[in-house]
């Protein structure tokens, strides 16, 4: 019989939750966490729904379930960053147990959660002012094969490989951490703009039935995903300054080399001051849609 427990960890000095499940018979141990950005609702929905749903399933091996690991951010309603120190938590892994908060929170669900796990899924959504195209993406290293297997099970569009070491577009994350330590890991992304919709919600606890089955932990049994586009390069273009942006694509468009993406224009949109385009092929995974840009501000990612 399966059997659910939850409590509350402490992670460096947070009072983090915990739902604990254990199968009937032994098997992997699946990792799982979300809200590692305090305003991705819809992945931390998914999460807490499906880790709850697992009463009385048939289940092989053990599932350990975190839906809502930055805790300050959650509270504060912080996008992107740890508000106590003003980082970046997914920036900050695999952590440091003598440093700021962010890293060491970090350093406690690295150590606790990811090290030793047989997979993680770090579920993610578009924060506040983020649109989103729904994707997972995985790193390349020691353990990619079962990474990209994982990626591939939980039946999103895309699935985008990011190459180790240096130059990065994603380092410090739990994916590529995990990847280090031969962890097969991916971040799964659904949702967008701090909502939380029933279509995204769905897509994450499908995704997560699907991993179940990818590592042979659901009485299902496998069972063939959809097959997505594998894409293996990410462009993050920022602009140099502040003002108004005004995106000309949407989250999920498929644009080609010189096509306009958007303009930053002047508080009084009396002059444009920058014009962006597309340096390559590609699809807009995510996209920030609030027109307050500072400078050096992220306007979106194109995924080739």
């Amino acid at each position: 019989m399966t059997d659910i427990r939850r409590y509350t960890a402490d992670f460096a000095g947070l009072e983090v939750p915990v739902i604990e499940v254990t199968g009937a018979a032994p098997g992997p141990r699946l990792s799982v966490i979300a809200g590692v950005h305090g305003c991705e609702y819809a992945s931390m929905a998914g999460a807490r729904r499906w880790a709850n749903g697992l009463q009385g399933r048939a289940l092989r091996g053990t599932v350990t379930v975190v839906p809502v690991v930055n805790v300050p951010a959650f509270r504060a309603r912080s996008p992107f960053i740890v508000p106590e120190d003003g980082k970046n938590l997914n920036r900050c892994f695999p952590g440091s147990p003598g440093g700021t908060l962010a890293e060491r929170l970090a350093f406690a669900v690295f150590s606790r959660v990811i090290a030793g796990s047989d997979a993680l899924v770090d579920m993610h959504a578009g924060d506040l002012v983020e649109a989103l195209e729904p994707f997972a993406m995985y790193d390349g290293g020691p353990a990619e094969a079962d990474a990209r297997g994982l990626a591939t099970a939980y039946g999103l569009g895309y699935v985008l490989r990011q190459a180790p070491g240096p130059g990065q577009i994603v380092a410090g994350s739990t994916s590529a951490a995990a990847a280090a330590a031969g962890v097969p890991a991916i971040i799964a992304e659904a949702g967008g703009c701090g909502l939380v919709e029933e279509a995204a919600v769905t897509a994450h606890i499908r995704g997560l039935d699907g991993v179940l089955r990818y590592l042979g932990m659901s009485a299902g049994g496998p069972q063939v995903a959809a097959v997505p586009v594998y894409l293996d390069s990410f462009i993050w273009p920022r602009t140099p300054s502040a003002g108004w942006w005004e995106p000309a694509v949407r989250a999920g468009e498929a644009v080609r080399p010189g096509q306009v993406l958007g303009t930053v224009s002047t508080l009084d949109g009396g002059a444009v001051v920058e014009t962006f385009t597309a340096p390559a092929d590609g699809v807009v995974l995510f996209l920030t849609t609030s027109p307050a840009v500072a400078a050096d501000g992220l306007l979106l990612g194109l995924a080739r």
